[in-house]
């Protein structure tokens, strides 16, 4: 592999003849097969061969004994970079990566440090807080990071206002909290949520003795009434805009036009096309599966002729090879299964391009499309709420609260003919 890209055969012998030869020609592999270009290999199999041969100098033998010599050789690397440059530019990331994607490739069980994560809120004083979420609550992994999300900001509000042990707060805090909130501009709903979580996690807390009176109810939410807005939907004309502006001859354009399909045409969630596989689609019996929704349960949908020539063009033409049996890849390497909000962003970058306006715009709006248009062709509600997942038939409700086309003819002319 490594005389493709390295034309010197000279160089090619220097890596070979590395203590970890085999491992950087391995890790070359690795890169071609994940879809990296010339350059990226240019530059990231020698990091990997100046890595071997400085971890060998600091006294290592053994592979499992270099990612002690990760942080030296980042280190210097970075300091020799300064020196012959003057740049304070900050080389550790382009350095660090090659070295850990190279761990990743030929050792076990190693995790790389990738981007910095902060440490869960109040884990000092709440360390089981999220496995009991989990556990006990039975939430998934999206509604835990919403906890996190909301827990996050109210650990920063307490060290802005000084509070520093949970066994300070008062009544008076936790209002505080929720008004400051609800005064950056949040809508009611976040703010509800912020609360929800708030109340939760002081419920815990008192259980666990941290706190010694319960002070859930001390928080207040606003009032959020039912039906209270309109879905986000486009018109029919709009998504189509959006469809008829996608570069279907790219590899990226192909995945695109198949997502944005399947969010229109069946009212998928973001996450449930991220986690679509190849087993979920029969070909044969011309059908498309979705196993896990959000309400707990499973759907099969008919094949749409449409959706399944995306499908098919994507597959043959613009997916990597792999093993991986999920549908969706990402385009730039490492290739790997695209997650929920790539879905979103791509939605998102689509509807700008169309020049098509939509408030919050994302992969949502072709959901709420999809139900609107069902409720225009005068299904039921109920039948309309299995067909997209909703967990209850009160989350669709809110599409039959106004007569949209009724509307939209009193808009546009003097109406009396409509209000009669």
């Amino acid at each position: 592999m490594l005389e493709e890209y390295f034309m010197k055969p000279a160089t090619v012998d220097r890596f070979r003849g590395s203590w970890i030869g085999a491992e950087i020609e391995t890790y070359g592999a690795w890169l071609v097969d994940q879809g990296y270009g010339t350059k990226s290999i240019w530059r990231r199999v020698p990091i990997a061969f100046a890595f071997g041969e400085f971890a060998q100098a600091r006294g290592a033998i053994a592979l499992a004994e270099l990612p002690a010599h990760v942080e030296a050789f980042v280190a210097e690397r970075v300091e020799r970079h300064h020196a012959r440059t003057g740049s304070t530019r900050v080389m550790a990331k382009e350095v660090r990566g090659p070295v850990e994607q190279l761990f990743s490739v030929v050792l076990t069980d190693f995790e790389p440090t990738g981007r910095a994560h902060h440490a869960q809120p109040f884990a000092d004083v709440a360390p089981g807080f999220f496995d009991y979420l989990v556990e006990e609550r039975g939430l998934r992994p999206a509604s835990v990071n919403g906890y996190r999300f909301h827990l996050d900001r109210f650990e920063a509000y307490l060290s802005h206002i000084g509070v520093t042990a949970i066994a300070d707060l008062s009544p008076t805090i936790l209002s505080a909290f929720v008004v400051e909130r609800a005064s950056t501009g949040l809508s009611k709903s976040t703010v509800r949520s912020t609360a929800g979580v708030l109340r939760v996690f002081l419920r815990y807390v008192h259980r666990q003795g941290v706190l010694t009176s319960d002070l859930s109810d001390s928080v207040g939410w606003p009032q959020v009434y039912r039906l209270s807005s309109i879905p986000r939907s486009i018109s029919w004309a709009d998504v189509n805009r959006v469809l008829a502006a996608v570069e279907r001859r790219s590899e990226v354009g192909r995945r695109d036009y198949a997502i944005l399909l399947l969010l229109v045409t069946y009212g998928l969630r973001a996450r449930e096309i991220a986690a679509l596989t190849l087993d979920d689609i029969d070909w044969k019996r011309e059908r498309l599966a979705i196993p896990e929704r959000k309400a707990g349960h499973s759907t099969a949908f008919p094949l749409s002729s449409v959706v399944g020539e995306a499908l098919a063009d994507y597959l043959r033409h613009g997916r990597p090879s792999t093993t991986d049996r999920h549908v969706f890849f990402r385009v730039a390497a490492p290739r790997r299964p695209i997650g929920a909000a790539a879905v979103s962003s791509l939605a998102r970058a689509h509807w700008l391009k169309a020049g098509v306006d939509v408030p919050r715009p994302g992969s949502h709006t072709l959901r709420h499309s999809a139900v609107q248009r069902l409720v225009d062709a005068d299904f039921d509600l109920k039948t309309i709420g299995d067909f997209v997942g909703h967990r209850s038939a009160r989350s669709t409700e809110v599409y039959a609260k106004v007569a949209v086309e009724a509307l939209r003819e009193v808009a546009l002319g003097d109406g009396e003919e409509v209000l009669r």
